[in-house]
């Protein structure tokens, strides 16, 4: 069974292990030793290549006692900054830092529950599963861990991801996000000389920003414009403005209309062209994460609701704004969802850890792999 006190310990010990992105590699190698120590068989994959971090990401196989289909873990490595300076300390029901700053709950809560749920397992010899860890580098910027993780490494076709807040509140659905890029030219000319040669690329692209929608576009959809850049001098009629943002949805098709809805009207305002070609304006995208649904009556989720209800849960399956791993997990096809670790006010100077919720989910993991091992989630 999970050993409260020995969980904690374990979290203490692994907020102090310094681990930014791209620098992961100290704290990969205490779980290497760690899960060695449990029979683990420890890899890292050739992603550092791409994300430029220290380390690879981290494959760790558990061997399973119930020759069913392995289960996938996942929590990331890396803080969203350094913690050098991190002293953690115990108040009662919750840890956080001696200082305002990070404690490392988001996502070392995560990796700590991972680690406990192995020991318990361990020792209690209940059948379960084959486990296949996997903790990613990099996932603070950008999710670059788990988008070049070498997935061939992997049998599992489900699993959890352990980084979110609340353990009540399970996350089954993530929308698509894209990141986008508008460069419009218009005509620079001195702007007290001759300002009727020019074109003020500025004030095309505020008449463009004018009939657009932006904010939550509606229940599914949300658009922002968040950086504009242009103009050299005041003196200069501006000749090039850039302006970036993103567009998510769960709606994939809402997502692809609002797409053509904003360049239509950039095409729009830039019809009427000189001999020079102007104004013009070209469009760029790239995706930022993919989208996932898990499905409500899912095997995956009946199975969770039931280990739940075994330790008096009754689990709330939601929806997520944000991405994460798990978004490029079940691009691989790994249908997985994502579980809250305790951890609250990520990203913040008053980071903390409830201990009473860290404690509730790793009770509710070790319930679900004792469960999948006598129901096996065959064919995912």
């Amino acid at each position: 069974m999970i050993d409260p006190e020995r969980l904690k310990l374990e979290f203490l010990t692994l907020a102090q292990i310094n681990s930014p992105s791209r620098r992961e590699k100290s704290l990969a190698q205490h779980l290497v030793a760690t899960f060695e120590a449990l029979g683990g068989e420890c890899v890292f994959d050739h992603s550092t290549v791409y994300t430029e971090s220290e380390a690879g990401n981290l494959l760790v196989k558990i061997p399973g006692t119930s020759g069913t289909p392995p289960v996938l873990l996942s929590a990331h490595l890396d803080t969203i900054e350094p913690t050098p300076q991190v002293r953690p300390v115990v108040e009662e029901d919750l840890i956080r830092n001696e200082k305002p700053g990070l404690v490392g709950a988001d996502d070392k809560s995560g990796i700590a529950l991972i680690i406990e749920v192995v020991r318990a397992l361990k020792e209690s010899q209940v059948p379960h599963p084959p486990l296949e860890l996997v903790f990613t580098t990099c996932e603070e910027i950008g999710l670059l861990g788990a988008r070049y993780l070498d997935y061939k490494l992997l049998e599992a076709r489900w699993g959890l991801v352990l980084d979110a807040e609340d353990p009540r509140r399970v996350v089954v659905r993530a929308p698509e996000a894209v990141k986008f890029s508008l460069r419009l030219l218009g005509r620079a000319a001195h702007a007290g000389l001759e300002p009727e040669k020019g074109l003020n690329a500025i004030k095309l692209v505020a008449e463009a920003l004018i009939r657009l929608p932006s904010g939550r576009i509606d229940p599914e959809t949300t658009l922002n414009f968040g950086l504009i850049k242009g103009g050299k001098a005041t003196n200069i009629v501006p000749e090039e403005v850039v302006l970036e943002g993103e567009i998510r949805s769960h709606n994939l098709q809402k997502l692809e209309e609002l797409w053509q809805e904003i360049q239509g009207v950039f095409a729009e305002i830039t019809r009427e062209k000189g001999p020079d070609g102007r104004p013009c304006f070209e469009a760029r995208r790239e995706e930022l994460f993919p989208y996932f649904h898990v499905p409500e009556g899912h095997p995956l989720l009946q199975l969770l609701a039931q280990a739940g209800r075994r330790i008096g849960l009754e689990l709330e399956f939601a929806k997520s704004e944000g991405g994460s791993d798990a978004n490029l997990f079940h691009r691989h096809g790994i249908t997985c969802v994502i579980l809250g670790t305790g951890m609250r006010r990520v990203h913040s100077p008053e980071e903390y850890l409830v201990l009473e919720d860290f404690f509730l989910s790793a009770r509710l993991v070790y319930e679900f792999l004792v469960l999948a091992a006598q129901n096996p989630l065959q064919g995912l």
